[in-house]
């Protein structure tokens, strides 16, 4: 009967401890607890020994790598062997081959310790092997799962990149792979989609699943709170702004339809239409198609003066022009680093580029004026790319072309000239002369420090006052961009500023763009 009892108790004893090792065990396979250096670490203490956990190359994955004889740990890593065990000096090793997701090979798990193994030691390693082997299992699926996620965010990425340069048919070749259809459209609109940068992947993934990946869904790489959604009917784009509206602290900003070539402009425009969306109750903003200077200037003449200006670039190879020309528009819209991560290139190959345009041009992109003007013809120039030829338009070589203009008098047209005063007066309506300060500001390239000498007050001031300008002007003038230069071309239209010293193209017209 004691006999009986006694092993009665050893049996219920034996039992408990299984079921305590063992709900240990599992859990850490709950997904809080999937770490295989924990595994091993809860093993050494659990069996009372040495644990490590080597790969199938025979780094050290995990715990501390006991003395083991080379041969036999070969022997189970290559496979030729399940396990083995080894004894001797006071110390008792067992040696378990790990089976690797797609590996012919194995890594191998030792385990060291003073005392023999018992059935209960022997059972806790083999049932730690195979959660090791569901545990790397799991994190090969894990792997392989963000690998794909990852290449397929580059793919968008690189789509749209392509889409900036004006490549719009290698973009649509790169997507109809994967994304049938989804630049099957000569226009499109790009919003932007602004959350915080903790959210982002979460909030990318459900614009995709929101539009039904019937938009091109990208991780703005200047911007880590962005994500940029080229949505080519307006049902996504209505679905964009849905969606914003319950989450917290996310705005969306849009575009105005844009042609595929002009991905670029619509993403200046859905930056701009962002900043608008901040102040907006609904989060949301659509670019304002307000008098944009360019509307009020006769078009022919906006025309040859445009080709005139950029005849320099006629020259180069086509995919080469169209390269300078996106990277400088895009330039001149942001900063160098952020168009560089935009095109996915070096701010260096963006800073050659167009320094390379500057040196066609004889330009001076530190001058803001001369920044303005390029900026206004090259905007026109991707214009005229969009615009089909008129039936009966004359081609043939020696067709009487329209008169040159200059710059000077392509300004000084009545309805820009009223629009440009119009605009300036709203700055007289404050009574520390903003007029005057961001006249200086412009004069002085937009250095706050260099414009506060030429005023005789401090640099804060002038920023304060550049600050004050942009809500009475109701454009951004710091961030730089389409809003400065069109303050700059009024400034210019009304005379207040230097029309920059620009060459006029291979018409040897100087005048089109000189000091007056």
């Amino acid at each position: 009967m004691a006999g009986g009892e006694d092993g009665v108790r050893r049996a219920g004893a034996d039992g408990a401890e299984d079921s305590v090792w063992t709900r240990e065990l599992l859990d850490h396979l709950r997904p809080t607890g999937r770490d295989v250096r924990r595994v091993v670490a809860w093993l050494a203490e659990t069996v009372q020994g040495t644990v490590a956990l080597q790969d199938d190359g025979g780094a050290l994955l995990a715990g501390t790598r006991p003395p083991m004889d080379v041969h036999l740990v070969a022997a189970v890593a290559a496979g030729r062997i399940a396990s083995a065990a080894w004894e001797g000096q006071g110390r008792h090793l067992r040696l378990v081959g790990v089976e690797y997701p797609d590996s012919s090979s194995a890594g191998v798990l030792a385990v060291a310790r003073e005392t023999p193994f018992d059935r209960r030691a022997s059972d806790i390693v083999m049932h730690t092997v195979q959660v090791i082997e569901l545990l790397l299992r799991a994190g090969e699926t894990t792997a392989a799962g963000r690998r794909l996620e990852q290449a397929t965010s580059d793919l968008r990425l690189a789509i749209l990149q392509l889409l900036m340069v004006e490549d719009t048919v290698s973009a649509r070749r790169v997507a109809a792979g994967l994304w049938p259809g989804l630049l099957d459209t000569d226009t499109a609109c790009v919003h932007v989609v602004e959350g915080t940068a903790e959210d982002r992947d979460r909030l990318a993934d459900e614009c995709i699943e929101t539009t039904g990946e019937r938009a091109l869904v990208v991780l703005c790489p200047a911007v880590d709170e962005h994500v940029i959604v080229v949505t080519p009917g307006e049902a996504e784009a209505r679905e964009l702004r849905a969606l914003i509206g319950p989450r917290p602290r996310t705005f969306i900003g849009g575009s105005a339809r844009q042609s595929l070539a002009r991905t670029a402009t619509a993403y200046g425009q859905a930056v701009s239409a962002l900043a608008v969306a901040h102040f907006r109750p609904d989060k949301a903003a659509v670019y304002a198609e307000r008098t944009h200077p360019e509307r009020l200037i006769d078009p022919v003449a906006l025309q040859g003066w445009t080709a005139r200006l950029l005849s320099p670039l006629d020259t180069l190879p086509h995919h080469t022009r169209a390269e300078l020309l996106a990277t400088t528009r895009l330039g001149l819209e942001f900063t160098a680093v952020s168009a560089a991560k935009v095109l996915g290139v070096s701010r260096n190959t963006v800073r050659a580029r167009m320094e390379r345009v500057e040196a066609l041009l004889k330009a001076d992109f530190t001058d803001l004026t001369a920044r303005a003007v390029v900026h206004l013809a090259l905007n026109i120039q991707v214009g005229l790319a969009d615009t089909p030829a008129a039936p009966g338009t004359p081609a043939a070589p020696g067709t009487p072309q329209a008169p040159p203009v200059s710059l000077r008098d392509l300004l000084s047209g009545p309805g820009m000239r009223t629009w440009a005063q119009d605009l300036l007066a709203r700055l007289g309506q404050d009574t520390r002369d903003l007029r005057r300060t961001v006249r200086a500001w412009i004069g002085e390239g937009g250095n706050a420090e260099r414009a506060a000498q030429t005023l005789g007050v401090h640099a804060q001031t002038v920023r304060e006052h550049v600050r004050s300008a942009e809500p009475v002007l109701e454009r951004q003038l710091l961030a730089g961009g389409s809003d400065l230069y069109e303050v700059v071309l009024a400034h210019l239209a009304v005379g207040d500023l230097d029309q920059p010293a620009l060459p006029g193209g291979k018409s040897g017209l100087l005048d089109s763009l000189v000091h007056g």
